[in-house]
């Protein structure tokens, strides 16, 4: 019930126990094709103010975010349900499953740091057996934010504020400022192992970093480079250093920067890549992310 989760067990090569997956739940591709289990409980495809503002509202309210289907779940018989418990607004929670009707044996992830989602995947893999293979994949996480750490580390250090959410405009907390730090960014705004959260535009005018990379909370690269008439209507836009000089990074936030799994170390290379050039095989550009110049 969780996208990270899925990726985690089938970098475990453990793909074939899945029997089912959560509405958000995409990646390897072929998981699209399992049951799905859960779906948005409003419409999420309006705007991000909109959606924001409606998220709070029913969480003022106790009414859910999430409609979790019991039946389909029961049916399927699942040994052992995966959510998280980190935060309750971002995807399935153990809550959830339990209004639900969901008695289940579960494993509740929660990770705010980059230590905090290689041990997830011990979890996961404790959890189904293939303990050794955990430690395996572990390891080559590892290695790969080693490497982006080692590549970078002689290039200058510029200045970067991303941010998660645009409408209100939220600064990236949890792992993603490690993962600049790793890429030998300095973060401007944000906290690490911290929850992301609300900052003024006057902060991020102050701040006038020399990069600025957007990637929203859920958004893929196309619903990302939406919320550029967003930043625009904001009257400190235009005067931010990173917009003058071509360097605003939009970014699959959905599938890297806000996904607590498989994808961190290639998010780090991610941002290796806007902030110095440099790449990790094929260049993510254009796939993954785009400057605010390729969206002319």
């Amino acid at each position: 019930m969780l996208a990270s989760a899925t990726e985690i067990v089938c970098a475990l090569g453990a793909g074939e126990m899945l029997v089912g997956r959560s509405h958000e739940c995409d990646w390897p591709e072929w998981v699209r094709g399992l049951p799905k289990c859960s779906e948005p409980a409003f419409d999420v495809s309006g705007s991000s103010a909109a959606t924001d503002a409606e998220v709070r509202r029913r969480m003022a309210a106790g009414e859910e975010l999430y409609r979790v289907h019991g039946d389909l779940i029961r049916e399927l018989r699942p040994d052992l349900m995966i959510a998280q418990s980190h935060c309750e607004v971002c995807a399935v929670t153990p809550d959830d499953l339990e209004k639900s009707g969901e008695c289940l044996p579960m494993l509740a992830l929660s990770a705010a740091s980059v230590e905090g989602v290689l041990e997830s995947i011990g979890q996961v893999a404790s959890r189904i057996g293939l303990e050794e293979r955990g430690r395996e994949v572990v390891a080559r996480e590892r290695e790969r934010l080693r490497v982006v750490a080692e590549k970078t580390a002689g290039l200058r250090r510029p200045t970067v504020v991303m941010l998660e959410w645009t409408e209100p405009l939220f600064a990236m907390g949890n792992w993603g400022p490690e993962l600049v730090e790793i890429a030998n960014g300095e973060l401007q705004i944000g906290k690490k192992g911290e929850y992301s959260s609300t900052v003024a535009g006057e902060l991020v005018a102050e701040a006038d970093p020399e990069f600025l990379v957007v990637a929203p909370c859920g958004f893929d690269l196309a619903r990302t480079m939406r919320e550029l008439p967003v930043l625009e209507s904001y009257a400190w836009w235009r005067g931010l250093r990173a917009v003058r000089e071509g360097k605003v990074a939009f970014a699959d936030g959905n599938r890297f920067f806000n996904r607590s799994g498989m994808t961190i170390s290639q998010t780090a290379e991610i941002i290796a890549e806007i902030l110095h050039g440099v790449t990790f095989g094929a260049a993510a550009r254009g796939e993954h992310w785009l400057w605010i110049g390729d969206m002319t």
